[in-house]
């Protein structure tokens, strides 16, 4: 069982790998080994909380396949063990900021003094720019 937090432990059966050509710079290398790992979690399978699995829904946004796959792909290692933990890490940390509630918002509102302070300062403001036009002569 992997550890996510706690509470929260995920089975490793839950996790497909499966080892791809990674793209970019590399040489033969790049052309000949599979070494980019993609790895898949299925997040209707899993024994996942409802509200993780919401939560983890909303942070994978285009990670997340439409079969509830989430799909995280590692290239930047030129193993496929390097890639492999990668990939597990980015799972992990995923799945561990979505286990994080969000805090409540408290509805609040501003109190008299603040409202006469900014009324105050947008009078002030406009007497400055009143004072900047350019007034008739009297004397004319």
């Amino acid at each position: 069982m992997i550890r996510i937090t706690d509470s929260i432990v995920i089975d490793p059966a839950d996790i497909r790998e499966s080892f791809i050509r990674a793209s970019g710079p590399g040489g033969q290398n790049v052309n000949k080994v599979s070494t980019a790992v993609e790895l898949r979690f299925n997040t209707k399978t899993a024994t996942l909380p409802h509200e993780l699995r919401q939560r983890l829904r909303i942070l994978a946004g285009r990670q997340l396949a439409l079969s509830g796959d989430l799909v995280i792909t590692a290239q930047t290692h030129r193993s496929q063990e390097r890639n492999r933990d990668e990939a597990l890490q980015k799972l992990i940390q995923l799945l561990r900021k979505a286990a994080v509630r969000p805090k409540k918002r408290v509805a609040t509102r501003p109190t008299r003094a603040s409202k006469l302070r900014r009324l105050d300062g947008k009078s002030r403001r406009s007497s400055i720019k009143d004072n900047r036009r350019a007034k008739p002569d009297i004397d004319d």
